[in-house]
């Protein structure tokens, strides 16, 4: 098989969700390859899931911090993307369900992660997310890990979300956006400062709950690793486990201009 792969840096919340989805409509259109990227944020961003409320956020709180609020295209709940690599994988589903490509997905970032010194797991159980999301605590898509989703000890590694498109050939065929963080340090637990309607005593009982369900890169090795490093590992996952061929691609012309597109990613659309 051969894959485009692309290192797009650290780009804006808004851009880079836009991007995610551009690429997997592309493909929807025939008009693209299948493409595993990997990106970083500039600014840190908090991301909602698609169908969560913007009041669970102190919007305000984060512009006074130099924070997007954006929303992401797949499902899932708050996440602080700051000291994170980000990687998305826009696929054909070959009538994969979500739980088969999640888990194929998973286990080629495992593979990849076990290359830089990392005992990385996947998660055997699957929490009842109806009941969780109930919980003040639901706020954070950290906070609980699902199915095939990546821990080391027990702690939350990489959270994960995924979107299904429908191919426009009317084939029944679907088109997999799959995104998730991979946590290089534990600025992510900083989430807890930008929730609304949470009082001091919570937020110091939802950051211990973090601590202990989450887990990162640096803490894991005791020692920073680079961008890059990490961005080598997990294509190397993907060409190992999967066979993959991969064409570097720099950013064509016309991929360019979605930095400068009125976006609904942008805080200012955001809708609860």
């Amino acid at each position: 098989m051969v894959w485009r792969f692309e290192h797009t840096g650290c780009r804006d919340g808004a851009f880079n969700m836009e991007y995610d989805e551009s690429r997997a409509r592309a493909l929807c259109a025939a008009d693209g390859p299948c493409t595993l990227r990997v990106y970083g944020w500039k600014p840190p961003a908090i991301s909602l899931g698609w169908h969560q409320s913007l009041d669970e956020i102190d919007v305000q709180k984060c512009a006074e911090a130099g924070i997007d609020v954006v929303r992401r295209p797949t499902g899932g709940r708050a996440i602080l993307h700051s000291e994170e690599l980000t990687y998305s994988v826009i696929m054909i589903a070959e009538r994969a369900s979500v739980l088969d490509a999640y888990q194929r997905i998973s286990k080629a970032l495992v593979h990849g992660l076990r290359t830089i010194g990392i005992d990385a797991r996947l998660e055997k159980s699957q929490h009842h997310f109806p009941s969780l999301y109930r919980l003040s605590s639901s706020a954070a898509c950290f906070s609980s890990a699902a199915r095939y989703e990546i821990h080391v000890n027990g702690r939350k590694l990489v959270g994960s979300a995924q979107r299904r498109f429908a191919h426009t050939s009317g084939s029944g065929e679907e088109v997999v956006l799959q995104h998730g963080s991979i946590l290089l340090g534990p600025d992510h637990l900083r989430i807890v400062d930008f929730f609304r309607m949470v009082d001091e005593g919570g937020r110091r009982a939802l950051r211990r709950e973090l601590e202990e369900k989450t887990i990162d890169i640096f803490t894991i090795l005791e020692r920073r690793v680079a961008f890059d490093d990490v961005a080598q590992a997990v294509r190397r996952g993907f060409e190992d486990s999967w066979g993959i061929r991969f064409e570097d691609a720099e950013m064509r012309p016309r991929d360019s201009r979605i930095d400068t597109q009125p976006s609904r990613y942008t805080s200012a659309a955001v809708e609860s």
